[in-house]
C-alpha cells in the first residue's frame, strides 16, 4: 500500500506515461474508443478499488495541493487554441447550430433529473454538472466542474463510465450517418451552398518545434498565473452553492486563456502538450479516490445518459427541420459537444475534409464554454 505522496505521484505519473505511450506508438483499435484519459481513470480507480493507495494524510494532502495548482494552469492552456475571431467567422447558421445542440443537451439532463432523482445519491446533481460539462465541452470542463462542486468520487466515477460508454456509441452513430446525409438533407431541405465558403477556410499559423523556451515559458507562466488567479478568487464573493472562490478562479483563467488564444501568445509551442500532461496527472489524483467496488448504482447513471441523448436527439431533429439545416453541421456539433477536440475533427473529415476547420472550431467553443455549461447544468439541477 503506497501512502508516501512523492510515490503516490510517482506512480500515477508513470501510469500516464505507459498509457499514452500505447495510445500514441501502438494502432490498437481500442484507444479509438476508450481514449487514454479514461483508461487512465479506471486503471488507477482499480487501483485504488484492490487497496493499493493508501488515504494517508501525506497522499490526500499532496493529490489535493497538486490539483488545485494544476487544473486553473491547465485550462488556461488549453485555451490558447481557441481564437474567438476564427469563432465568429462560423457565420450566425453554424453558430446557432452548436448552441441549439448544447441547450438540447442541458434539457436532456433536466429531464433526466426529474425523472431519476428520487433514485439517484442526494449529492448526483454534482456528478451529473460534470458530465453536462463534458458533453459541453470536454474532460478538462468535466474535472473542472468536479473540482469546483466536488461530487462524491463514487458518483463521478459512475458517469465517468456513462460518459465512455456514450461517447463510443454516439462516435459509432455520428460515423454511420454520413451514409444517410443526402436523404436527410433532402427530407430538412437544407441548402449546403454556405459549407463551401467554410471549406476554403485558411489554417492557422504552423507551430514552432517545442523547445527548452518554449516549454519553460509555458509551464511557468501557466502555473503563476493559476496561482494569482487563485488568490484572487479567494478575495471575491461567492454566490450560491456554484459561484465559489474555485469558480472565479476558473472564470478568471478562462478569459485570459481566450484573450491569450487570439493573440499571437497563443501559438507559443508545447502549451497543448503540457496541459495534456496536467488532465492526465489530474484524472489520475481524482481516481485514486474512486472505489468500482460500488459500482451497483451505475446502471442508473446510465439509463439518465440515454435519457439525456433521446431529448437531444429529438430537439436538433426538430430544429433541422424547422430550419433546414444540413446534416454535417448538426453532427460535427453533437461530436463536439459529446466527444470534445479529440472526435469533432474526425467526424467532419468524415462528411468532407475541406471542413475540419470547422471540426476545430465547434470544439473550441466547448472548451470555453463547457465549465459554464457545467456550472449552469448544476444549479438548476440543484434546486429541482
Amino acid at each position: 500500500m503506497i501512502t508516501d505522496g512523492f510515490l503516490f505521484l510517482g506512480v500515477l505519473l508513470a501510469l500516464a506515461a505507459v498509457i499514452v505511450f500505447c495510445e500514441k506508438r501502438s494502432r490498437y483499435k481500442f484507444f479509438r474508443y476508450v481514449p487514454g484519459f479514461v483508461l487512465m481513470y479506471i486503471v488507477t480507480a482499480l487501483l485504488n478499488t484492490v487497496g493499493a493507495f493508501g488515504q494517508s494524510d501525506d497522499v490526500v494532502d499532496l493529490g489535493s495541493g497538486v490539483q488545485d495548482a494544476l487544473l486553473p494552469a491547465m485550462i488556461l492552456l488549453l485555451l490558447f487554441q481557441c481564437d474567438v475571431r476564427k469563432i465568429i467567422k462560423l457565420g450566425p447558421k453554424l453558430l446557432l447550430t452548436y448552441v441549439v445542440t448544447a441547450f438540447s443537451i442541458f434539457v436532456g439532463f433536466v429531464v433526466a433529473y426529474l425523472i431519476l432523482h428520487s433514485v439517484l445519491d442526494p449529492e448526483a446533481w454534482k456528478a451529473l454538472g460534470a458530465l453536462s460539462a463534458s458533453w459541453t465541452g470536454g474532460s478538462a470542463n468535466m474535472v473542472a466542474v468536479q473540482s469546483i462542486l466536488q461530487a462524491p468520487q463514487d458518483v463521478f466515477g459512475y458517469v465517468l463510465i456513462v460518459d465512455t460508454i456514450v461517447y463510443s456509441v454516439w462516435l459509432l452513430v455520428m460515423f454511420g450517418s454520413v451514409s444517410i446525409s443526402d436523404k436527410f438533407n433532402a427530407w430538412t431541405k437544407a441548402d449546403t451552398r454556405y459549407l463551401d465558403v467554410h471549406s476554403n477556410a485558411e489554417e492557422g499559423p504552423a507551430q514552432k518545434p517545442i523547445d527548452l523556451v518554449s516549454l519553460i515559458c509555458v509551464i511557468g507562466f501557466s502555473i503563476f498565473i493559476s496561482s494569482a488567479a487563485t488568490k484572487v478568487g479567494e478575495l471575491l464573493p461567492e454566490i450560491g452553492v456554484v459561484v465559489t472562490s474555485s469558480t472565479w478562479t476558473i472564470l478568471i483563467v478562462s478569459v485570459l486563456g481566450l484573450v491569450i488564444g487570439s493573440t499571437k501568445l497563443g501559438n507559443v509551442a508545447g502549451s497543448s502538450e503540457i496541459a495534456m500532461v496536467m488532465l492526465y496527472l489530474i484524472i489520475g489524483i481524482i481516481a485514486s479516490q474512486s472505489d468500482f467496488a460500488s459500482l451497483g448504482q451505475a446502471p442508473l447513471y446510465l439509463v439518465a445518459g440515454v435519457i439525456v441523448m433521446i431529448v437531444h436527439i429529438g430537439i436538433v431533429v426538430v430544429y433541422a427541420k424547422l430550419t433546414r439545416t444540413e446534416l454535417f453541421s448538426l453532427a460535427v456539433a453533437s461530436t463536439a459537444n459529446i466527444g470534445g477536440i479529440a472526435s469533432a475533427p474526425v467526424v467532419a473529415s468524415a462528411f468532407n475534409r475541406q471542413l475540419v476547420p470547422v471540426g476545430v472550431l465547434f470544439a473550441l467553443i466547448g472548451a470555453f464554454a463547457g465549465t459554464f455549461f457545467g456550472l449552469m447544468t448544476a444549479q438548476v439541477l440543484s434546486v429541482l
